[in-house]
């Protein structure tokens, strides 16, 4: 038996006792301790199998118990405490177990479950997603809606009500099958694989919440088993991935999957295979005003600021639906203005500051705007020279 093969077998008896019956996991979690060699030995080899999925690991000849931050090694004659902070490592006949400090993996953390806003204002499709997750019903849903109304805090305040854990991954053109699924990681200079968070998400019923899925590629059709509630074969483990129940899968995105016409996303155009995978499509639109003013009010100890805004964003957005501009004030724009207005103390220098990713044409024409809703701030100096066609009226 080899150095890494007798490395490994201490350091599981250090864990589970003397000749421990292993799952997958208890084999991942030894390596992830000790920084062990994975052992495809014990994995491959008929006679260390023990029953379907499980590995029995032969006996090490050492017995070693593990108490607190101290290593106890026991012999028949004595028993002798090596401190870790006197000494890193000890020699053993059989082996040498040397002490890792491995990052917090988050399948090994604290459970995932999002943190939960106090002034979080629900709207829209908040009360059916907390009825589809409450249930623990595998009902996968893509989300789609403009950027900024709140898709993806919707899904993490519906989880952090409800004490589930939400495994978050974003999606670009590069995302991959390893990305999602997981595959070899480097870990203390040994080659191990790592499951990705749609298995750590399976393994643990946690809710998987893909956002900007219409970002992705073709290689996004590694989940369409996975998108039926099926069970995964995890081709490079040979393990088989039964999804715990509370499992559920939810896109967002800012299309319907077919790409951006106007060019405002970088959005991919979706396989329809892939599309047909989830029940139900939320067409997300912005909080009325009612609600604006209570997302905002927390932020501005200014009511009269807090309605010229909330008009002033409903005009913009009412304007963008008839095609007279090509861009919105959103939600999240709005709540960066608030938070400029309580640093700066003035009203123009936060919007001005906020606007200003918009191109000039648009940018005067807001600011202007904003002055015919509020008449306590005078309007840009330069208004004039805004073009007739992108002037918005009250």
């Amino acid at each position: 038996m080899n150095k890494n093969a007798k490395q490994f077998i201490v350091a599981a008896e250090s864990i589970f006792g003397s000749e421990p019956i292993l799952n997958r996991d208890d084999i991942t979690r030894v390596v992830n301790e000790s920084g062990a060699p994975y052992p495809y030995w014990l994995v491959t080899k008929a006679e260390y199998r023990h029953d379907r999925g499980l590995y029995a690991v032969p006996k090490s000849g050492e017995k070693i118990v593990k108490l607190k931050e101290s290593i106890v090694k026991l012999n028949d004659a004595d028993c002798k405490v090596i401190e870790p902070e006197t000494e890193m490592a000890y020699q053993t006949n059989t082996a040498q177990v040397l002490e890792f400090r491995q990052p917090k993996l988050i399948d090994d953390s604290e459970p995932a479950v999002p943190q939960k806003w106090p002034d979080y204002v629900p709207f829209g499709f908040y009360k059916d997603m907390k009825n589809i997750i409450s249930s623990k019903s595998f009902y996968p849903i893509f989300v789609t809606g403009l950027s900024g109304n709140g898709k993806t805090l919707m899904v993490e305040q519906v989880c952090a009500e409800l004490n589930r854990e939400c495994i978050r991954v974003n999606i670009s053109v590069e995302t991959d099958e390893s990305d999602l699924l997981g595959g070899p990681t480097l870990v203390n200079g040994n080659v191990v694989n790592r499951d990705g968070p749609v298995l750590i998400a399976m393994k643990r019923g946690a809710v998987l919440l893909i956002d900007e899925v219409d970002r992705g590629s073709n290689k996004l059709m590694c989940l369409q088993g996975i998108l039926e509630g099926k069970s995964y074969y995890n081709k490079k483990t040979g393990e088989v991935v039964t999804p715990k129940p509370g499992f559920n899968i939810i896109a967002t995105a800012n299309t319907k999957g077919q790409g951006s016409d106007e060019g405002k996303y970088l959005a991919q155009i979706l396989d329809s295979a892939f599309l047909e995978r989830f029940p139900i499509t939320v067409e997300q639109e912005f909080p009325d005003m009612k609600t604006e003013k209570k997302i905002l009010s927390p932020l501005i100890d200014d009511k009269d600021f807090v309605e010229n805004l909330c008009q002033w964003a409903d005009v913009i957005r009412k304007s963008y639906m008839e095609g007279a501009v090509d861009e919105v004030i959103s939600t999240r724009r709005l709540v960066h203005i608030a938070k400029a207005f309580t640093i700066f103390k003035d009203k123009m220098k936060a919007i001005t500051l906020c606007v200003s990713r918009f191109d000039e044409e648009t940018k005067m024409s807001f600011l202007d705007l904003y002055s015919k809703v509020d008449a306590s701030v005078e309007s840009p100096a330069n208004t004039a020279s805004v073009a007739t066609n992108t002037e918005i009226s009250v």
